[in-house]
């Protein structure tokens, strides 16, 4: 008894496929391509200069689509990455770092960009916070400080100063902010930078800074909350009768302690890099270990060498 088996005839390709053009011969990307909804913050807020900087930082260093990597947790601020039209993720409260050193980890070739508020990344995220800086994972983190829950309507953050007065703090906060220079320099982010957003020019400046660095950047940008928080930087804004001070140019950025102090003046304090070191990076130190396992175990794959693994474990 014979069987007849059914014949599938070879697919025919009929799409003419273009050859790929050369990343350098590729042209920058203009705002309207790479904006994506309309923000949803409200009139004046601070958090649309920095956006309007990270579309005149992609469009300056013409970085391609595909390597636009946005990631956010919740809050304000961390709305991000629905304004652009690229790769990226919002992700849970205080874990955006958890998931960008993922992706920073597994794909090289990029630079993540993670953007949070004071409460998202120094409050639910403040272990992820230390933890990502003292690894030096690749990526930039701009925090977006407004020192006030602004999400969920005016209740006192980690950087919120003493005497405010919010829903959580009728009488007037009680608490000591936390300082975020301060910490990211002893957690050990190898780059420590202050900038504000009503001085878009130096915003631009920090974050091309911060991308160029190879290891952790950490950018506070102080953010007004027009709406919670009103009148908070004034005192940082020559436009309103305070003072835009530049870190000193005698500063020494490789000197913890003078970034340490620089971090204690009082506010408005200065602008600028505080802090910048060359350490090894988390993405240095694991592709080392791969590539150290993968010439010991030459000619097998991947999952067989997994399998070794597992079974020295037994």
């Amino acid at each position: 008894m014979s069987t007849t088996l059914f014949q599938i005839p070879p697919r025919q390709n009929t799409i003419a496929i273009t050859p790929s053009i050369p990343e350098a011969e590729r042209k920058g990307l203009t705002k309207k391509e790479i904006a994506a909804d309309h923000p949803t913050w409200c009139p004046g807020c601070g958090d649309f200069s920095v956006l309007a900087l990270y579309f005149k930082l992609i469009e300056k260093r013409k970085i391609l689509h595909e390597k636009i990597t946005t990631i956010a947790g919740i809050g304000c601020s961390s709305r991000f990455p629905y304004f652009v039209q690229a790769h990226g993720a919002h992700f849970i409260h205080g874990r955006a770092l958890s998931f960008a050193s993922g992706v920073s980890l597994s794909r090289p070739d990029l630079h993540v960009f993670a953007f949070s508020g004071d409460g998202d990344a120094f409050s639910i995220g403040g272990n992820h916070f230390n933890h990502t800086a003292r690894k030096n994972v690749k990526m930039t983190l701009v925090v977006m400080d407004n020192w006030v829950y602004g999400l969920t309507k005016k209740q006192t953050s980690p950087t919120s100063p003493q005497g405010f007065k919010s829903k959580t703090d009728q009488w007037g906060a009680k608490d000591r902010p936390i300082n975020p220079m301060k910490q990211a320099i002893s957690a050990g982010a190898t780059f420590v930078a202050r900038t504000t957003h009503t001085n878009p020019n130096h915003v631009l400046q920090m974050m091309e800074a911060a991308m160029d660095h190879d290891g952790f950047s950490f950018i506070e940008c102080l953010s007004e909350c027009v709406e919670f928080y009103e009148g908070s930087f004034d005192a940082s804004n020559p436009r309103k009768g305070g003072k835009f001070e530049l870190v000193p140019e005698a500063h020494d950025v490789s000197n913890e302690l003078a970034a340490y102090a620089l971090a204690g003046e009082d506010f408005p304090g200065k602008f600028g890099i505080f802090y910048k070191s060359n350490r090894p990076t988390k993405n240095a130190q694991e592709a080392e270990i791969i590539n150290d396992i993968r010439s010991k175990n030459q000619g097998l794959k991947d999952w067989q060498i997994l399998q070794k693994s597992f079974d020295r474990m037994k």
